[in-house]
């Protein structure tokens, strides 16, 4: 079994990868969290990009414990916003990984903008980082849609109760996780590692 290191705290992100991977029929990875490897100094996320601080995070996981390590950096980027929060996601109200209030803020920010320019789209960047390998594989994904005024449903975390996907009337918080695996941002990004972590099983 190779132990691959999915290099977050979040359970959310641990769940979907683990589910991605049983729903390929993708045998012989075992997916571990930071919470399970010993605890190590995480650098700060300083990138410009959602790719550099990606790369950044996997690179230090694998240095550290040895391990093949994957890392993502994800966030919302609003048109009338000029694509912000965008890497400042996580901590746009000033304290990291506070959803509620990044979520008030943004809608708050948002108020005068008419339906019409409320576009927005999730935007993930992964990377997977084998120790003693020569190339770093970065992989991204998208996700169109736009944003309503007030939260709906209890599925997800961070922006997802105001996003509603193209083609769709309810919010990314509302679809059943293993809808919105197949159509997510981050569901793209991973789905497009599956290869690569075929190749590590062996």
């Amino acid at each position: 079994m190779t132990k691959v290191l999915l290099a977050t705290r979040n359970a959310g992100k641990l769940a979907e990868l683990r589910r991605m991977l049983e729903a390929a029929g993708l045998r012989g990875i075992e997916i571990l969290g930071l919470a399970e490897v010993p605890a190590f100094p995480e650098a700060p996320e300083t990138g410009a990009t959602f790719a550099e601080n990606a790369v950044a995070k996997a690179r230090d996981a694998a240095a550290t414990t040895g391990l093949p390590s994957i890392a993502d950096d994800s966030g919302l980027t609003v048109d009338a916003l000029s694509g912000m929060p965008g890497v400042f996601s996580a901590r746009w109200s000033g304290r990291h990984g506070d959803d509620v209030s990044n979520l008030e803020l943004l809608l708050a920010q948002l108020h005068d903008v008419p339906d019409a320019r409320r576009s927005a789209a999730f935007v993930c960047a992964a990377a997977l980082v084998v120790p003693g390998a020569t190339e770093e594989i970065v992989v991204h994904g998208e996700w169109r849609g736009r944003l309503v005024r007030a939260p709906r449903g209890t599925n997800g975390f961070g922006y997802d109760p105001i996003f509603v996907p193209e083609g769709d009337e309810r919010t990314s918080a509302e679809l059943p996780p293993a809808e919105k695996d197949a159509v997510s941002h981050r569901g793209r990004a991973l789905r497009a590692l599956l290869p690569h972590l075929k190749a590590l099983a062996g």
